[in-house]
């Protein structure tokens, strides 16, 4: 890391990722490190985790279960 905080991420991780110039990424922490992936990325990971969960539904039963 460079002393303005900027992070060099080498052209053959940058290829096999197939980030280009201007590929929007972002870093999520974790207990583990820190994970970094393109927005794209991180959205085709979030709807994989969704699969089969209906999150509207699962609202629902919360607040019903609260207000009981």
């Amino acid at each position: 890391m460079g002393s303005r905080g900027r992070l060099v991420i080498p052209a053959e991780v940058r290829s096999g990722m197939h980030w280009h110039p201007g590929t929007r990424l972002i870093a999520v922490q974790t207990e583990t490190g820190v994970n970094l992936m393109s927005v794209d990325q991180a959205q085709d990971m979030i709807a994989e985790q969704l699969i089969g969960h209906d999150l509207v539904a699962e609202l629902i039963a919360d607040r019903r279960a609260t207000a009981e």
